[in-house]
């Protein structure tokens, strides 16, 4: 059997980056940046006021007080936006709102609450110090100056960053774009009323919903009967499209297996398909349809989604330069009494309480008890050549909860 470090190692090198493209900026949240960034102007791009109020000269409210106020004629109104600014005379002042431009002439803003308000000539009660409330060109962002790197996240405050300083776009490393193939004669989409032998189709659904939260881009999510040819016509309609394939089902040693049948038994098209020494999730294959990268994953629904957990995801979000390509690993103290099959990996769902730094296995490790994964915070990461693990020891986990 394949272990399970050198079949992470094969799906990794099978997923390649695409090339670096620019976007607009409501489609780069999310994205890693492809390149530094530097800025084109000033931020602020002008002094402006820090307050509404009123441009002032500072040395001539020096002694204002509320007994003895300082009374100024209101010479010009300026909000923000105007671009007229005129130049406050000696012996006036200008009533100014916030981000307005400062006038020339004027060394400090006195905020409305000190004054009286008026419109034409205003009451000043307390004295400001030059510079006060003032924000001056460049105090935040100095034009030339690299403010973001290659390799960074962009957040929304990214973004906010990049539409001040006039940016309509970023270079930006693009979204992996999956094909996510679910194969089984059996399967009925959610809705429809069942047939005996039938049930309700999820890996598709399930799938295509873990490569969004791994940040990528779903083309599409049929499912198909255990028929070659059925098989064959959505390769065809979606694989130019993808960067990535996926399947669920179809790669076991029984008959009726569609992915191996596809694509030959013996992998004669392109297709390895190998059996990982791990539980759940031990038949797995990856290759190439086409120029395609291609990873079949078992058809159980737990199988499929430990093995996207455990070989895809980390995969994806590093040829997509995204932080935090693996879940965290955490230790934590085991409540109960475990076994483990020797020689397999085992990856058990559990319930981790952070707090108390504690775990405990949640539910049957059979691969198709969906339910208590759906509800598991953790995958207790059991190693293949441990068989017990009594209670009272420490286990490595890996934190679903967190990215």
């Amino acid at each position: 059997m394949r272990s399970v470090e050198e079949h992470q190692r094969v799906v990794a090198e099978l997923i390649a980056a695409r090339p670096a493209t620019t976007t607009a900026l409501a489609d780069a949240e999310g994205l890693a940046l492809a390149d530094d960034v530097t800025a084109t102007v000033s931020l602020p791009v002008f002094d402006n006021s820090a307050m509404d109020g009123y441009a002032v000269r500072a040395d001539e409210v020096a002694a204002a007080s509320a007994d003895h106020p300082v009374k100024l004629p209101v010479a010009e109104d300026i909000p923000a936006g105007r671009t007229d600014i005129p130049t406050l005379e000696p012996g006036t002042a200008h009533r100014i709102m916030t981000g307005a431009p400062m006038p020339a002439g004027a060394t400090a803003v006195v905020p409305v609450e000190n004054t009286d308000g008026r419109t034409d000539v205003v009451s000043i009660n307390a004295p400001t110090a030059e510079g006060r409330h003032i924000r001056r060109a460049g105090e935040d962002v100095a034009a030339g100056t690299t403010v973001l790197r290659a390799g960074q996240l962009v957040t929304p405050a990214v973004v906010g960053l990049a539409a001040a300083l006039g940016l309509p776009e970023l270079p930006v490393i693009p979204r992996q774009r999956v094909l996510v193939i679910s194969t089984g004669t059996e399967l009925v989409s959610p809705g429809s009323p069942l047939q005996p032998g039938q049930i309700y189709e999820s890996n598709s659904i399930m799938l295509a919903a873990a490569v969004r939260d791994a940040g990528g881009e779903v083309v599409a999510c049929p499912a198909v009967e255990d028929d070659v040819a059925q098989f064959a016509v959505v390769l065809d309609r979606y694989a130019a499209e993808a960067d990535l394939i996926i399947t669920s089902g179809g790669v076991s040693a029984g008959a009726y297996e569609v992915v191996k049948d596809a694509f030959g038994r013996e992998g004669d098209q392109g297709v390895e398909f190998v059996k990982v020494a791990m539980q759940p999730g031990m038949p797995q294959g990856t290759g190439l349809v086409a120029g395609t990268p291609i990873v079949t994953l078992p058809g159980n629904p737990v199988s499929a989604l430990v093995s996207f957990e455990v070989f895809v995801r980390p995969a994806l979000r590093t040829a997509m330069g995204l932080p935090a390509a693996h879940r965290p690993r955490r230790s934590a103290t085991l409540t109960e009494t475990l076994t483990s099959p020797r020689g397999k990996r085992q990856f058990r769902r559990g319930v981790f309480d952070a707090d108390a730094g504690t775990v405990m296995s949640y539910g049957p490790p059979a691969s198709h008890h969906l339910r208590w994964l759906a509800s598991a915070n953790c995958l207790l990461d059991i190693p293949a050549d441990v068989s017990e693990i009594a209670a009272g020891s420490r286990v490595e986990l890996w934190d679903l909860s967190a990215p």
